[in-house]
């Protein structure tokens, strides 16, 4: 029980135990009045519109899956919360930062710095190896090479292929090229997850195995994520699931 003291109002005022409030998690990402329209090739015409006054609020430790049919403008939601492009209107904020006011330099180094990403396509550079391929967000801030190379060893180790450091992206396996790249997203130690349909590619057992990782490491290093996510059966193991539908996010409760 917190120490927090009142007074019982007797002669001997005895400090009494005040009744604690459980503290709401600090949130991590909002989004408000998130409105996204691309406009028509040919410069004319009402455009694309995929959402119009969206709001989204995360919390710290959560782990938010994202569902709904392919082209809701999922992919281009959790574009907006990575800053990897500016909404047509409202603003996405992480912390008291707004996106929006970013510079492209300042995005980059947010990314570098808060946000891990993982796609849907792994994305590996083919000439190098595995180890180095994890280190690139290392060297992109200016670590050395082999301090950076160590961090990646011990991330490889952390997704289980401590023993394909040395190995090139086609002599990986579907699955072990997207561990690598969660181990890239992750070596930088964010504490915000951002994945696009991690499993997309994967057949049903490989899925699982990547699935159960990506939610062992968001428990184990304290993360807070947000997955977009065709499989219903991996949202529902997230602490909420949202459906994106006529451009609009719905709360789906769990049975």
């Amino acid at each position: 029980m917190s120490l927090v003291w009142m007074e019982d109002g007797g002669d001997n005022k005895n400090l009494q135990p005040l009744p604690v409030i459980p503290e709401q998690p600090r949130i991590v990402l909002r989004a408000e009045g998130l409105t996204k329209i691309y406009p028509q090739v040919s410069g004319t015409g009402p455009g694309l519109e995929l959402f119009r006054d969206l709001n989204l609020t995360v919390r710290a430790g959560e782990m938010v899956a994202i569902v709904g049919e392919s082209g809701a403008g999922k992919s281009s939601l959790l574009h907006l919360l990575a800053a990897l492009d500016k909404p047509t209107a409202g603003e996405v904020y992480c912390g008291q930062a707004r996106l929006s006011e970013f510079s492209s330099r300042q995005a980059s180094e947010f990314r570098n710095r808060d946000v891990g990403y993982v796609w849907q396509f792994h994305y590996l550079l083919p000439e190098f190896t595995a180890a180095e391929n994890v280190a690139v967000p290392l060297l992109a801030r200016g670590m050395g090479r082999p301090s950076a190379l160590a961090k990646a060893a011990n991330w490889l180790a952390e997704v289980g292929l401590k023993a394909r450091g040395e190995h090139r992206s086609g002599e990986l396996s579907g699955g072990e090229q997207q561990r690598v790249s969660l181990a890239r997203a992750l070596v930088t130690e964010p504490k915000i997850l951002l994945a696009d349909e991690p499993t997309g590619d994967l057949d049903t057992k490989t899925g699982e195995t990547v699935f159960d990782l990506i939610q062992g490491l968001h428990q184990a290093h304290g993360l807070t994520s947000v997955l977009v996510t065709h499989n219903l059966d991996f949202a529902a193991r997230c602490s909420r699931m949202l459906r994106l539908r006529n451009g609009a996010l719905e709360d789906l409760a769990k049975s």
